[in-house]
């Protein structure tokens, strides 16, 4: 029997993968969950058992949570990577994660085949063939939702009639959470004009009352909320997403190019990320000089767009990697945030690093460090060169 490795998170698409292979195509499935810091132990026992409902040969959990933050979502960061500044690639990033792992497990237990759950209408299809062909090119890729060019209601009656029960009701919305956040996709995602309606939204809207917060930084990482020091970031992610995400910040809907050259839109709740990259962001601005933030927005731009489109493999991420980790040796403080219901506030900063010290002078008031007529020679240099232009050309201006 033909062994097949199935990407798997218990979800619709899956679902119907897990029911197709094992009993329309005959294969051995072996499901794999790859968990980006999205699951809970009683979550990823719930879908162990519902994928051997669904006839498959062996279920496998890859915990991937402190892996992915490692090697992807601490340079997302470092860089203060939002996808046309709006979106913090909570899922884009977490796939190329998840694939990676995927690809390991398939050579590790020799499978002949991986499948996917991906539509031929979006990114993750691109993602996963492009690293399953990089990593393990003699493998061959099994896409049925593509392949048959479903609908989700032909999915939802497909599993029906062999007896699947599950939520379809709730089915009617993709959901897929990670440390770095949640997309949403569902009918309104589908249009230019419609919103998420308030029941779509993973998590409910429950704090009202304006709360204050101290993160606290070590080299451009969160180690510490309000003075409390965790172990490892994800630890301290998980702990502000659980603060702030109830507050219903972080949520929006990207519109962005797909891989595939078409518009797409997915709805997103992303508290953690948004308030963490913002507060960066203000540390940065404050211990970093002008060129170092200038370069870093050019480089972090190119790796978030590359990552989106899946390219975490090529060489040139490790040499932007390695120079955002260079930039963020001074990146170390506090930053002071104030949380509101749907909206949050970065207050201000504390560092060793702040290169702003009323020591050189105040912006707008007093300077320690030159004179009237030092300001007057660099004024008349420093636009010398665009002032012999105008003299030269002044005649065809």
């Amino acid at each position: 029997m033909k062994k097949v490795v199935l990407a798997y998170s218990g979800g619709l698409d899956t679902s119907f993968c897990c029911i197709y292979l094992t009993q329309d195509l005959g294969y051995e499935v072996h499901s794999v969950i790859v968990n980006t810091g999205g699951f809970s132990e009683e979550e990823l026992k719930g879908v162990e058992e519902r994928a051997y409902k669904m006839g498959v040969t062996s279920h496998h959990v890859v915990d991937e949570t402190e892996n992915f933050y490692n090697t992807c979502v601490r340079f997302l960061i470092y860089g203060n990577v939002l996808k046309n500044n709006t979106y913090p690639l909570s899922v884009s990033a977490e796939r190329v994660s998840q694939a990676t792992a995927i690809a390991n497990y398939a050579k590790e237990i020799g499978a002949e085949f991986v499948a996917h759950g991906s539509t031929g209408a979006g990114n993750d299809q691109v993602r996963f063939d492009m690293i399953f062909n990089i990593l393990v090119p003699e493998v061959k890729i099994i896409t049925p939702i593509r392949d048959l060019k479903l609908s989700r209601e032909e999915e939802i009656e497909y599993l029906k009639k062999h007896g699947v029960d599950m939520n379809f009701e709730k089915a009617k919305y993709s959901i897929n959470k990670g440390i770095w956040g949640t997309s949403v996709g569902g009918k309104e995602t589908l249009t230019s004009n419609l919103g998420l309606p308030e029941e779509a939204w993973p998590t409910q809207v429950t704090e009202s009352e304006v709360k204050d917060l101290v993160l606290t930084f070590e080299k451009g990482e969160l180690v510490a909320i309000d003075h409390e020091k965790y172990d490892h970031p994800t630890k301290a992610i998980q702990a502000l997403q659980a603060i702030a995400q109830p507050y219903g910040i972080g949520r929006d809907i990207h519109v962005g190019d797909t891989i595939i050259g078409i518009k797409g839109r997915v709805g997103f709740e992303a508290a953690a990320p948004m308030v963490i990259i913002k507060a960066h962001h203000t540390l940065e601005k404050h211990v970093l000089t002008k060129w170092q933030l200038s370069w870093k927005d050019q480089l972090s731009s190119f790796y978030g767009n590359w990552l989106h489109e899946g390219q975490f493999h090529d060489p040139i991420m490790r040499n932007i990697e390695a120079f955002l980790t260079d930039t963020q040796k001074n990146v170390t403080g506090k930053v002071f945030v104030q949380l509101h219901p749907y909206r949050f506030q970065v207050i201000g900063i504390e560092s060793p690093y702040d290169l702003m010290s009323n020591k050189f002078g105040s912006y707008g008031e007093m300077n320690n460090a030159w004179s009237g007529e030092d300001v007057k020679g660099f004024s008349k240099i420093f636009g010398n060169q665009v002032m012999i232009y105008h003299k030269v050309n002044g005649q065809n201006d």
